[in-house]
């Protein structure tokens, strides 16, 4: 850095800085329900907090050791159902579940989930968050109705990300299904002011305005 620059004024808007640690980096990404299929045919939903898109490229963040990864790596095709605000309650309640039906009690020899973030084991992930199954155009795993933006993609990429903890998945869009709600009349455009995804913000659920709520994970003080 230029000296000069060193000792430059401070502009009155810029803020003042000062070096963290948080616990995650989780700074406002849109949530998404991954739909995918067990190895008995059945459906499986995860939600997933790390998600973006790059033209008809989804790229997606997921735990290494997740039923969702397991699913993909056996059959690489997904519905990436992205939910609005609404569903926040919903997501929530699929966040303390697995479908991973051999998922070991926790370490103090019990099963179940108190918000600690162990899952539970839960077959019928759509009933037990409320929500319906519609059948796909062009891949097995279903969408989910209630949510406004539902894509049908297959997995070109499924890696390790550099700490071997996480995987990262490159899907690419067959099929795109959108609420008439959110669409401009008579285009294939989504109508900005009519959709607001649901935000994962340092573990609370925003839509485009005042919090909604916050994940049972979160370790962020409160007012």
């Amino acid at each position: 850095m230029r000296n000069d620059l060193l000792g430059a004024p401070s502009h009155p808007s810029r803020p003042s800085h000062r070096v963290i640690e948080p616990h995650v980096l989780y700074f406002g990404t849109p949530v998404v329900l991954l739909s995918t299929v067990n190895p008995d045919g059945s459906a499986n939903l995860a939600p997933v907090s790390s998600a973006w898109a790059l033209d008809r490229t989804v790229v997606l963040g997921l735990g290494g050791e997740g039923w969702t990864v397991r699913n993909l790596a056996a059959r690489p095709e997904l519905v990436v159902n992205v939910p609005g605000p609404g569903l926040w309650r919903e997501v929530e309640r699929l966040g303390a579940t697995t479908g991973c039906p051999d998922r070991p009690a926790r370490p103090d020899g019990t099963g179940g989930s108190d918000g600690t973030g162990w899952p539970v084991f839960v077959r019928d992930k759509f009933g037990h968050a409320g929500l319906t199954a519609l059948p796909s155009d062009t891949v097995v795993p279903p969408r989910v109705a209630e949510c406004p933006l539902q894509l049908e993609a297959e997995v070109v990429d499924l890696r390790a990300d550099v700490t071997g903890e996480f995987r990262v998945v490159q899907a690419r869009v067959r099929r795109v299904h959108a609420a008439e709600s959110v669409t401009v009349p008579g285009t294939d455009y989504v109508e900005p002011a009519a959709w607001s995804p649901l935000v994962y913000n340092f573990r609370h659920y925003f839509g485009l305005g005042p919090e909604l709520g916050h994940s049972a994970r979160s370790r962020t003080p409160r007012p």
